[in-house]
């Protein structure tokens, strides 16, 4: 600003520079504390700022009615320290609608070691060390979802202007996302079995749900009676992991399973308070798991999704298009997992030529 021209205007203490876009940039001088103080308080057009406002501006400076830009930066500098990752956990929480595994990601692994910390005085191997020492007895998708609230959590901070942006990346383990899960056909007859033999009918008919229609856990979780065509013969999926909401076919394995669930309110599987649905069946799932003697890697939801598509992809009777609708993936590169399946079926029929071509003049 010092090889710039500045221009007096008629009110005391306020003058303008023009800038380089030819926009006129209005500053103001005054006295405090015995101190002089001059600052920017804005542009022509970008901040409507004129003459008559700069004055003012200048005025209320002077009172005591409002900050210095340097005292208000001061200001907001301690205002950012007072913050732990605790407490802006404590106001991130209340915005999530469905909080409960947050919860528990908070509570098993990040309280203890960063309920106190400020934002401030993290570094690198903060997160590196939590990575690392989860991963020795956690997979590493569970510390993906752990590392990923912590990184929620500071990034709410940061939009909220409670704290400054950190000076580092948050570095994710890297996760496997090919991985299928299969039943044999004893091992799926079983489960078939267990399924409708059950105590825990709810865990039960959510299970069911997966494997009849390759839905996600947190759809079957959140779906309504209102979601449900069964005119029309369609099952819509609000706000699925892919994107927007969709329609998925009724079939008929499935339709039987719904309509054998009792009407009992807004959700098909209301939490046991009523003001909610369910969102958590892990102990009867892995009860339903151990009774059907399953492999101990076979996970009891997303499996059955995985064998949902790993049914129809050997049957060689879906296109892998079709697949990618059925089980909204927005992309086809993650039903690409299963491409293989398919080929194996395509192998095998092509095959049979040489079979015909064995018999020909015999």
């Amino acid at each position: 600003m010092a090889s710039m021209k500045r221009n007096k205007t008629r009110y005391p203490g306020v003058f303008f520079i023009v800038n380089r876009g030819k926009e006129k940039v209005y500053y103001i001088m005054y006295r405090k504390g015995g101190k002089q103080i001059e600052e920017k308080v804005g542009k022509q057009f970008a901040d409507d700022m004129t003459p008559a406002r700069a004055s003012g501006v200048r005025a209320d400076r002077m009172q005591g009615k409002s900050l210095s830009n340097s005292d208000t930066r001061q200001k907001e500098a301690q205002e950012t320290s007072d913050w732990s990752v605790g407490s802006l956990w404590n106001e991130y929480s209340t915005t999530l609608r469905n909080p409960r595994p947050d919860i528990n990601r908070w509570n098993k692994h990040l309280k203890t070691k960063f309920s106190k910390k400020k934002p401030k005085d993290l570094v690198k191997i903060d997160t590196d060390r939590i990575r690392t020492n989860l991963l020795k007895s956690r997979s590493p998708q569970t510390v993906k979802h752990v590392l990923a609230l912590l990184r929620r959590i500071l990034n709410y901070g940061i939009k909220q202007g409670h704290i400054s942006p950190l000076a580092f990346k948050i570095e994710m383990p890297r996760v496997d996302n090919a991985k299928t899960e299969d039943l044999t056909p004893d091992e799926l007859e079983r489960l078939l079995r267990v399924l409708e033999e059950s105590p825990h009918t709810r865990a039960a008919s959510i299970m069911k749900i997966a494997l009849f229609s390759g839905m996600r856990r947190g759809e079957i979780f959140k779906l309504k009676w209102t979601d449900v065509d069964f005119q029309r013969g369609f099952i819509c999926i609000r706000d699925p992991k892919g994107g927007k909401s969709q329609d998925i076919p009724l079939n008929a394995n499935t339709r039987d399973v719904i309509e054998a669930i009792p009407n009992n309110g807004e959700f098909l599987f209301p939490s046991r308070a009523k003001s909610g649905h369910v969102s958590n069946i892990s102990k009867h799932a892995n009860a339903i798991k151990k009774a059907a003697r399953l492999p101990d890697d076979f996970r009891p939801m997303h499996g059955l999704r995985h064998l949902y598509a790993t049914l129809l992809a050997n049957s060689g009777k879906v296109d892998m298009y079709t697949l990618q609708k059925l089980l909204t993936h927005k992309s086809p590169e993650m039903t690409q997992r299963y491409a293989h399946l398919r080929d194996e079926v395509l192998k095998k029929a092509s095959c049979e030529i040489d079979t015909i071509f064995s018999t020909i003049g015999k």
